[in-house]
């Protein structure tokens, strides 16, 4: 299927159809009505107006989403995808030119076909051609049926074929997700967000000179505590760590955690701390960016279903990365709630899960999965977690290198897994993660004759693999979960606004959310089950489900 403003297009497998139209939409929703398929199309340039429309489709086929769970490349295009499933050359596609003309002694035969006589995708299509006639739509949405008959071929070559359709399938309902949360934005409360901006930046600007009246007057906080006439530029490091020198620490770097602990017995430290989170509101999040991306009571950014690289859900416009001293501005609108979920210690769940390891799923019968690996190493709970983590993230030094030990004794199976991803890293060799994503491994041309180089770059793959083979995991795992509980709610007239790392918010009417809440636990066990429908040894999936009228009241 294929949308533009020319119309709607179709295609099947035994026919090829359009209908010129200024209202599309409707038309598909007849259609949905009618067949109620699985939609295929292009990418966001079709979800994002079935985002926008009156249809609520639950199942699809975003032929990009899938491209970057085959290939791992996040710079997917049309062009691309549909070059990387003929193993034609990806580096170099065939762009329109200059008037076209570039392209002249290979482009022949029929223009009105979207594929060249050399395999590629006509760079006319691919630039929006598509959508100059209803015609061109049809044949749009019968290439991408097409490209998804090689995806299929592609994920039936994975070790776990029904898996990773699975999977693909997922990805795809999580792109469209992504569409809706970008079309509906995060409920914001617009006079709390320019009271927390004024806090922490000063007043609105009124002039490029005001502006720097601020700022400095911003800085005086800091400049307060340093001897009369010491220059230094809050800005740079390296003015920052000679400031800390002279006041009489002589610190490696000035990094927040470090700083923290001089925060009681330094006021220079609990000065520059504080000024640190006003300037990065006012940098990052201040009235420029209130200005782009506030409006209507909603805070609107792009989304997109993977990053990549493991996975994860993404989103711009500071959707990601919002300071918790901004987060009272998220707040629900009248007669409405959020209900606030996140997962508890996913990622060690997920190793017991991907792993099969029987007796590190029995850790996870309870809400806390470390004291029962702690009693077991005889550790506290405190370095068993550590041994944990770092068993996942490639930390094998330290205070935990003894408990490392006692893991790899008595979680065999889960360290394996672990110590074969990092071995298949270190060698370049690709892994993929449960679900099928492709996890791509690098070289360091550099490393060429210099061995410590090449060690240390096969060291930092291994780290990368381990830790992209479990975090990929637990991302197909959210995901999962999160178009779960948009299917669920939405009779409730609920609707998913955020997805942060592993954490779910969801706006609902008050008198349904407990209801909602309900559901989006239920949703959990649901998505668990269909994640890892065939695993021997369950593993117990748990998340931190609040009522709340304010992203900030979550605990």
């Amino acid at each position: 299927m294929a949308i533009g403003a020319t119309g709607i297009g179709f295609a099947s497998t035994d026919r090829v159809w359009s209908i010129p139209t200024d209202a599309p939409l409707n038309e598909l929703a007849k259609a949905d009505e009618r067949w109620s398929p699985r939609w295929v199309w292009w990418g966001r340039e079709t979800s994002g107006r079935v985002a926008a429309g009156p249809v609520a489709v639950d199942r699809c086929w975003d032929v990009l989403a899938v491209h970057r769970l085959l290939s791992s490349d996040w710079r997917a295009s049309p062009g691309k995808a549909w070059a990387w499933l003929h193993d034609l050359p990806t580096e170099s596609l065939p762009t329109m030119g200059q008037l076209g003309l570039l392209d002249a002694a290979v482009d022949e035969g029929d223009t009105d076909d979207p594929v060249r006589p050399d395999g590629h995708l006509r760079p006319e299509w691919t630039s929006g051609g598509w959508d100059r006639s209803a015609d061109h739509l049809g044949r749009w949405a019968n290439v991408a049926l097409k490209a998804v008959a090689l995806q299929r071929d592609r994920l039936a070559q994975l070790p776990d074929p029904s898996r990773a359709e699975a999977t693909a399938r997922a990805e795809s309902a999580a792109e469209l997700l992504c569409a809706e949360m970008a079309h509906e934005g995060l409920p914001v409360n617009a006079q709390v967000a320019l009271r927390l901006i004024g806090d922490a930046a000063g007043p609105r600007p009124t002039s490029e000179a005001d502006e720097i009246d601020i700022r400095a007057a911003r800085d005086q906080v800091v400049f307060a505590h340093l001897i009369p006439g010491q220059k230094v530029n809050l800005r740079n490091p390296a003015d920052v760590k000679s400031m800390f020198h002279q006041a009489g620490f002589d610190l490696p770097d000035t990094k927040a955690w470090r700083l923290a602990q001089l925060r009681d017995s330094s006021p220079l430290a609990d000065a520059f701390l504080t000024w640190r989170k006003a300037e990065r509101i006012a940098s990052t999040y201040g009235y420029a960016w209130f200005d782009d991306h506030v409006a209507g009571g909603r805070l609107r950014g792009d989304w997109a279903s993977s990053d990549g690289a493991a996975g994860r859900m993404t989103a711009s416009a500071g959707l990601h990365n919002l300071p918790a001293t901004m987060r009272p501005m998220v707040e629900a609108g009248p007669d409405r709630v959020f209900v606030r979920a996140d997962l508890g210690q996913v990622e060690p769940r997920v190793l017991a899960a991907v792993s099969g390891d029987a007796d590190l799923a029995d850790a996870c019968k309870g809400d806390d999965l470390y004291q029962p690996i702690a009693d077991r190493l005889g550790v506290s709970r405190e370095i068993a977690k550590v041994a944990v983590l770092g068993a996942m993230y490639g930390a094998t030094t330290g205070e935990s290198a003894h408990a490392l030990a006692g893991l790899k004794k008595n979680y065999p199976v889960a360290m394996g897994l672990l110590e074969d991803a990092a071995e298949a890293g270190q060698a370049g060799t690709d892994v993929f993660t449960v679900g099928g994503r492709r996890i791509v491994m690098w070289t360091d041309p550099a490393a060429a004759g210099d061995i410590d180089r090449a060690r240390s770059a096969a060291a930092s793959r291994g780290r990368y693999a381990r830790n992209a083979l479990v975090q990929g995991a637990a991302a197909e795992l959210f995901k999962l979960w999160a178009i779960t509980v948009r299917r669920r709610i939405r009779p409730l007239g609920a609707s998913v606004v955020l997805c942060l790392h592993d954490e779910l918010l969801v706006h609902c009417s008050a008198a349904n959310a407990t209801d909602v809440a309900n559901m989006v636990d239920g949703s959990l066990q649901e998505a668990a089950h269909y994640w890892m429908p065939d695993h021997a040894s369950p593993v117990r999936f748990l998340a931190d489900i609040s009522q709340v009228r304010r992203w900030s009241e979550a605990k």
